[in-house]
């Protein structure tokens, strides 16, 4: 059984760690990138199934990349896994193009039910 390739993205190499452990059972990695330029990059050439992106980072945000993916033709869903609780980046994010908005202090199984959702077509929004 082959499983969904999944990109990480996040600037912060302690979280992309507990994110690959995290992911394992359901998903193989496809890469793991620091920032929204290189995010871009790596969905173009990687062309994973999801994508798994924090919203601020350096260079360009995760919302920025994601307006980039879509302006492209690109359909690959992603879902943000943010710090960012304030509904102003959930509402930003959704008209995006986003297809899951998981806070970061959130349960773990939130987030592979967001990957979940974003691969079958679905969006999901953390309950918080």
């Amino acid at each position: 059984m082959t499983l969904p390739r999944v990109l990480l993205v996040d600037d912060h190499r302690i979280v992309t760690e507990g994110l690959k452990n995290l992911l394992a059972a359901e998903f193989e990695l496809a890469g793991v990138v620091a920032d929204g330029h290189t995010m871009v990059e790596a969905a173009r050439t990687l062309l994973p199934a999801a994508i798994v992106a924090d919203i601020s980072m350096p260079v360009l945000n995760g919302i920025e990349a994601l307006e980039i993916l879509r302006k492209d033709g690109l359909k690959i869903p992603v879902v943000f896994l943010t710090m960012h609780r304030e509904i102003n980046y959930a509402r930003r994010a959704l008209e995006a193009g986003a297809a899951g908005y998981v806070l970061k202090h959130a349960a773990p199984e939130e987030l592979v039910q967001a990957v979940r959702a974003a691969l079958d077509g679905g969006v999901f929004v953390s309950p918080a």
